[in-house]
Order: C-alpha cells, then sequence, then structure tokens
C-alpha cells in the first residue's frame, strides 16, 4: 500500500526541501540559509580523454579505479593524476543507450580481500559481480555473481553502487524503462537494493529479499551522512529530480508520484528541475551533499544537517565541463568528478569537446 507524501510527521520534511526558481511559487518554503557554508575552491584536471567513465572509487593508496560504460574496462588513476594504468575488462558487458559497465565499488576490507564489486548491466538480466584485484594492479579475476535478475532494458539501469558504514552493499536500480516495476513488491527494479557483501540479505531488511525501498524511477546516486543518514539521488521525468532520505521498507511513489507533484509515498528532501538536474553521482562532504547534473551540466550543492535541508540547492561550476556523472569525496577531502560528454546517450548534453572526457579534483573551502 502507498503510503501519503502528507501524513502527520512527514510534512515537516517537506516544508524543508530545497526549491529552484522553477519552484517557488509552490508551498514549499525556503530554509534560511546557514553559517559556515562551504564554497568552491580550485578546480584541476587529474586526467584527460577518457572513453564513457562511469564508477569510481579509492583505492587505499589514494588512486582510484574507474570504469569505462562502453568498454567494460577499468583503470586506475594515479592520485596526483596523470596516464591511466589498464587494470582489465570485466566480461559479459552488454552497452545500451544507458547501459554497459555503471557502478564499481571496492571491498570495506580490500585490504585483505582485494574485491572491487560492479553493477555489469548484460543479458539476460543486469548484475552485480565480484572480482578480486591482482596484486600489481594489473589484472581481474574471474567475475562471481553476487546478484543477479534486475531486468534489464535500453535504458533506465540505475546502476550505482556503494557500501554503506553498515558494511553491507547498497544498490540504485532503474525501473528498466516500465514504471510499473516501481511498485511491483516481485521486481529489484525500481527499488533500491541492501545485500551483504557475499550476496545474502541482511537480518535487518525490511522483508527476506534484497530490497530496502521502492517507488524510484532511476536511482543514480547512493551516499551516507555522518550519523549513517542515507541519501538518494534519483533522476524524475518531466516534473521533478528527488533526492530523498532512504527509509526501510519506504515507498517513494513513482510512478504515481514524481518529486512533489502528486500525493504517493514519501516527500523528497530536495527537489530539481530536470532540466536544471539530471542526477546522477552523489556525494556527502562538509555538511553538504554534492551531485552531479547531467542534463543540467552543473554541481549542485544541497546544504543538509542529517535529514533536515538547511539551505536552498547552490549551484557551481554551470556549463563549464558539460554533463557531470559522478561525485566521490577523495582521501584528502576533495571532490572527484567524472565527466559525461563522450556519451552519445546526452538526452539534451552537449558534444565531446577537446580533452573529454575528464576527472576534476575540486577542492572544498569553508567561508571565513
Amino acid at each position: 500500500m502507498r503510503a501519503s507524501r502528507f501524513l502527520p510527521g512527514v510534512l515537516a520534511l517537506l516544508l524543508l526541501g530545497g526549491c529552484t526558481e522553477a519552484s517557488t511559487s509552490s508551498s514549499i518554503s525556503a530554509p534560511t540559509p546557514r553559517a559556515g557554508a562551504t564554497r568552491l575552491g580550485e578546480v584541476s584536471e587529474i586526467v584527460t580523454d577518457l572513453d564513457m567513465p562511469w564508477g569510481l572509487d579509492f583505492l587505499p593508496d589514494g588512486s582510484a579505479l574507474v570504469s569505462g560504460r562502453a568498454d567494460g574496462r577499468i583503470q586506475r588513476i594515479p592520485a596526483g593524476g596523470g596516464t591511466p594504468e589498464p587494470v582489465g575488462a570485466v566480461p559479459g558487458v552488454v552497452k545500451s543507450s544507458e547501459g554497459g559497465l555503471l557502478g564499481i565499488a571496492l571491498s570495506p576490507d580490500f585490504a585483505s580481500d582485494r574485491l572491487l564489486y560492479a553493477y555489469v548491466s548484460s543479458t539476460p538480466t543486469n548484475r552485480v559481480v565480484a572480482m578480486r584485484v591482482g596484486e600489481d594492479y594489473a589484472s581481474l579475476g574471474r567475475p562471481q555473481v553476487i546478484l543477479d535478475g534486475i531486468e534489464t532494458a535500453d535504458r533506465h539501469h540505475g546502476g550505482r553502487i556503494r557500501f554503506g558504514p553498515d558494511g553491507n552493499l547498497w544498490i540504485g536500480t532503474g525501473d528498466a524503462f516500465e514504471p510499473e516495476n516501481a511498485a511491483d513488491d516481485d521486481s529489484l527494479n525500481g527499488k533500491i537494493l541492501r545485500i551483504r557483501p557475499d550476496g545474502s540479505v541482511p537480518a535487518d531488511n525490511p522483508s527476506n529479499s534484497p530490497v530496502y525501498s521502492s517507488g524510484h524511477r532511476n536511482v543514480q546516486g547512493i551516499t551516507f551522512g555522518p550519523d549513517g543518514t542515507v541519501y538518494a539521488s534519483e533522476l524524475g521525468h518531466r516534473t521533478w529530480d528527488e533526492v530523498n532520505i532512504v527509509l526501510p521498507g519506504r515507498d517513494y511513489g513513482w510512478p504515481e508520484s514524481e518529486g512533489t507533484q502528486g500525493d504517493a509515498g514519501e516527500p523528497p528532501l530536495f527537489v530539481l528541475h530536470p532540466d536544471d538536474a539530471s542526477p546522477s553521482g552523489i556525494a556527502y562532504a562538509q555538511g553538504s551533499l554534492w551531485t552531479g547534473a547531467l542534463g543540467g551540466q552543473r554541481l549542485w550543492q544541497l546544504p543538509v544537517d542529517g535529514a533536515k535541508a538547511t539551505a536552498d540547492p547552490i549551484e557551481h561550476l554551470v556549463g563549464e565541463y558539460g554533463r557531470i556523472r559522478t561525485v566521490e569525496v577523495a582521501p584528502d577531502g576533495a571532490l572527484w568528478l567524472t565527466t559525461s560528454n563522450t556519451d552519445e546517450a546526452t538526452w539534451g548534453g552537449t558534444p565531446p569537446r577537446a580533452g573529454d572526457d575528464r576527472i576534476l579534483r575540486v577542492e572544498l573551502t569553508p567561508d571565513e
């Protein structure tokens, strides 16, 4: 059963949600900006000339692994930037308009088990696999399927995976371009999934399945606040994109509701117009969520305190680097962003420019 977005106890969260110019005429009130905000510092290039980078995660030495959506390759990026080093290719990747090799996540115990997890868009279904990275970072072991049965399609794969502070693997899926999947309890699509590193279901999941929350259209970003709050970014259709607080067993309304349009499911923490956003990766740093915008071609800063928004969304780098796919926090506290301009499924994007695609390093500086 879908929950109303206006049940007592959730209305206050809705009233704290961020808004853009397009939404200022609605009943959502704008929070008062707080002191001690964070601003962007120096932006530098870590690496250029990548082909459709999608997922990224950091190794213990500060270097990073990045996935290529189209070719299924994993490359290692030096911590200080420079020439990418080939690690290996993931077998079974099937490229489509939005599919291929998508999110990656390193095991929390990588120092001992050397496992790399990956979300693979494939056939007959999408799957999550685990592979061992060679001691020399120049090879990948045979993939072990951790989870399959995620319906595939040309679009709406979701694809972001991330280990949480609870040691579990969190997975964002899309509705496979079939909106009814999101509300179907028997489908893994249009969901946020949560599994143990071996693929088993955690005992405290809301049901005896990987499904943690439902009613999502296309989740491409998951991150965690310092207090354990789970945030997810979700691409909307025509009206609103969403950033949600993810709660166990909750329904987020799609396809009956989109953002604040409709009264089914949980209310979003922030809404952004798809022309300004189409959010993909999301990360938490210095009191804000930071999410890359594909159609909006910018970086959004969303100030938060746990489950509350503390100021309106702030836009950065508007149009400067094109589509931004992935946002991750490096070990030194800077943000690493991957652009997504060599991806032909631009949906309102920009043609590649010289040096695309690239990884950018963005320093964060607290305001004085």
